[in-house]
């Protein structure tokens, strides 16, 4: 079992930048995947990126933050990083991060009910 806790968000303006760090309990934290989900008020979650337990070897981003985050993981501080840059206010959503043992990314959109392990979330809020 591992437990999640996310920090970094904030409130920035659009163009600006922020680095959430999902940080987790437990000894195999290299061997879960990680992904960084959102949800904006009114709306679905989605997943931004997930980087694979396999080293990073495999990630994935959404379209839309494709070429503006980044996803990467240090095992030995048990956390990975989302690294946020030219932030728009359509970034504006509550994070989460969620952990799979040993799961496989998708080519496509991750699907939340893959990951049983969930931090609290952290609110980005981006101005215009």
């Amino acid at each position: 079992q591992v437990q999640l806790a996310e920090s970094g968000g904030g409130l920035v303006q659009a163009g600006g930048s922020l680095r959430l760090s999902c940080t987790a309990s437990g000894r195999t934290f290299s061997d879960y995947t990680i992904a960084w989900f959102r949800q904006a008020p009114g709306k679905g979650r989605e997943s931004v990126a997930a980087i694979a337990w396999n080293g990073g070897r495999h990630s994935y981003y959404t379209d839309s933050v494709k070429g503006r985050f980044s996803i990467s993981r240090t095992n030995a501080k048990n956390t990975v990083y989302l690294q946020m840059n030219n932030l728009k206010p359509e970034d504006t959503a509550v994070y989460y991060c969620a952990a799979s043992y040993l799961l496989g990314i998708r080519i496509g959109p991750q699907i939340s009910s893959e990951y049983p392990y969930w931090g609290q979330g952290t609110q980005v809020t981006v101005s215009s």
